[in-house]
């Protein structure tokens, strides 16, 4: 009896091991709750960059107001003025900005992984087609449709884009400065042919130069506010003593 007694202990204790085992393997391969949250912002990254990609006509300028209201109201990522700078940003480096704006706020969201997810999302869409226009556009470049469709798309490219100038203008247009430098920048682009990369770098030299001026200023004002009051109160002591 006691060989039995022992035999059937064992038994519940092996039976009990193996359980926990099997628990902590399916532990080990379920998915935490943090990667799921992970998981989901990638997918969410991809597939928002994957139908601005596959929906946009125009290139990246047209992609700006579809992206400013799904980033800034939608998802409520980034405010109006940090979207501002975010394509600042992305204008001034060399490459496209589509995917440039893809690449920074897939950083920003999810760091290096989400930067790629983003960036792969927006070009795979223009990848396939192009492979499939460059395909067939040999028989479809004499198809008045075609044609057609192309003079559409154009149009509404052209309406894309001034849309990104107003709903931009309305954020960056705060005083003097801002319109006198977007007329001196566009009589340097559009009038004197000046390139693009040598503007960009003139005022980012402008801006830095009047960002410190204007420090220099307000420290030379709090600086004499205390000399200021301290005339003040010495002609106030010699007041009292007459």
């Amino acid at each position: 009896m006691p060989s039995i007694f022992l035999l059937v202990l064992r038994g519940q204790k092996s039976i009990i091991y193996a359980s926990k085992t099997a628990a902590f393997r399916r532990q080990q391969l379920m998915p935490q709750n943090g990667d799921i949250q992970i998981m989901s912002v990638l997918l969410e990254l991809f597939i928002l960059f994957f139908k601005l990609g596959a929906f946009t006509i125009g290139g990246g300028v047209a992609m700006l107001p579809l992206l400013q209201n799904t980033l800034t109201q939608e998802k409520k990522w980034f405010s109006q003025s940090e979207f501002v700078d975010i394509v600042a940003v992305c204008q001034s480096l060399p490459g496209v900005i589509a995917i440039n704006m893809a690449t920074y706020v897939g950083y920003k969201k999810k760091g290096f992984i989400g930067s790629l997810v983003s960036t792969f999302g927006v070009v795979l869409p223009s990848f396939v087609m192009i492979l499939l226009i460059a395909t067939f556009i040999s028989n479809l470049s004499e198809n008045p449709y075609v044609a057609g469709a192309m003079a559409g798309l154009r149009a509404a490219a052209l309406g894309l884009v001034v849309v990104a100038v107003i709903q931009m203008g309305a954020v960056v247009f705060k005083g003097v400065w801002t319109l006198l430098a977007a007329a001196l920048s566009f009589v340097l682009i559009a009038v004197l042919n000046i390139n693009t990369a040598y503007v960009i770098l003139l005022f980012i030299v402008i801006g830095v130069s009047t960002a410190l001026i204007g420090d220099r200023m307000k420290a030379g004002k709090t600086a004499a506010e205390p000399e200021a009051d301290g005339a003040a109160d010495d002609a106030d002591a010699k007041g009292g003593d007459r």
